[in-house]
């Protein structure tokens, strides 16, 4: 090791001082540093990463903005330790990845000095929580007593086909009872991602949220069922619900028929709730992939915007809804926040009772897991979620 102090570096965090203050340390030194440290070291207003490993270059990349948002990382002089320093929202969070690049060649990897992780249908992601952020308690398994998901064979007139969908029942659900429904769309990744049937569970037996039967739908082809809207909202309403309503005890309610979406799944819902108005009481929208701005529009190529805009103008015309209280939630770091409160705004001109909520975070299943409980309050409930 060279005993001489090393100066400084301008991209070099206060908190690997000590790390140089002897001259510049050996590789084993500096693995027992970043051991002995929790990274990324989480501080208000801001985190730090490190990563250690030859590359030519190293970036931080946020799945933020419908895409990725680079940071580079500075290497620290006669090192092959990288570090980057990231200004943060407190109490948020969002995922992320390493890109590490060799000459031409890059690597996404996780964060291997951090254990948080969370899964999507695409893989895994490293997660950054910021300070302050705390994960819901109701989101983990407390020894509730646990509901069952039952598989349920639809056979579809309007898809010609048969569809499999799963349906949670609350513990001790009792057939002689009338319970709320609540359609999940994409519910089986719902379950798989976000700890669905956990938070169910706790969410009932705390008394949050009444008992409910809730069905997870999952489309085959989401891009293309979701975003036009009316072959689906004739299959949720025409196949599904005469079904359901046959096999469980639902009460009849309005205001006891919730459609759930994330994302398309969103679209999806306010879609049906329009073109079959009457029919559902409560819609919990999260990260709904609307675009409302026309200059917004221009800049997304994907035509899966495009349908969405047309169905969004479709809506712009029709009659006010029947009662109906609506969650609207986002992700300030999505790239559509500003859209979502567009869409809250535009529900409320339609005499739906909104309420809407924003957290420091991407579009991702976790930031819909923590949001799930404030929805379902709102709309099954008679008060604004705590």
């Amino acid at each position: 090791m060279n005993q001489m102090p090393v100066t400084p570096h301008a991209g070099m965090p206060e908190v690997f001082e000590p790390l140089f203050s002897a001259g510049t340390p050996d590789p084993a030194a500096i693995d027992h540093f970043l051991t002995e440290n929790a990274f990324p070291l989480v501080l208000p207003g801001r985190a730090i990463f490190a990563w250690h490993g030859r590359a030519d270059r190293v970036e931080l990349v946020r799945w933020i903005h419908a895409g990725g948002s680079r940071h580079p990382f500075h290497r620290l002089p006669h090192t092959d330790l990288w570090v980057t320093t990231l200004p943060v929202e407190d109490g948020g969070r969002f995922e992320y990845k390493f890109a590490v690049g060799h000459g031409a060649h890059e690597d996404l990897v996780l964060d291997p000095l951090n254990r948080l992780r969370a899964g999507d249908p695409f893989g895994e992601n490293s997660v950054c929580r910021t300070f302050g952020y705390e994960r819901p308690d109701w989101t983990r398994d407390q020894g509730a007593p646990k509901g069952v998901i039952e598989d349920l064979r639809v056979e579809s007139n309007v898809f010609g086909e048969a569809r499999h969908e799963q349906v949670y029942l609350p513990h001790g659900y009792d057939a002689e009872q009338e319970y709320p429904l609540v359609i999940i769309h994409d519910g089986q990744e719902f379950d798989n991602f976000a700890d669905l049937s956990v938070s169910l569970d706790n969410l009932i037996h705390q008394g949050d949220v009444p008992p409910l039967v809730a069905v997870l739908i999952q489309a085959r082809d989401r891009m293309s069922e979701y975003p036009g809207g009316r072959r689906h909202a004739r299959y949720l309403v025409g196949d599904l619900l005469p079904l359901i309503e046959q096999r469980y005890s639902l009460s009849r309610a309005l205001e006891k028929r919730v459609l759930l979406g994330a994302s398309l799944g969103a679209v999806a819902s306010i879609s049906t709730a329009f073109r079959y108005p009457g029919v559902f009481g409560g819609l919990i929208l999260k990260s709904g992939t609307f675009i409302l701005d026309k200059r917004k529009l221009a800049s997304r190529a994907h035509p899966v915007f495009h349908r969405t805009a047309r169905l969004t103008r479709a809506l712009q015309r029709a009659p006010k809804l029947p009662p109906t209280r609506a969650f609207v939630s986002t992700g300030e770091l999505e790239g559509l926040a500003d859209e979502n409160r567009k869409l809250a705004i535009f529900l409320r001109d339609h005499g739906v009772d909104v309420l809407f909520k924003s957290a420091w975070d991407g579009h991702h299943w976790h930031n819909w897991r923590d949001q799930l409980r404030d929805g379902l309050v709102w709309v099954l409930g008679q008060q604004t979620p705590d």
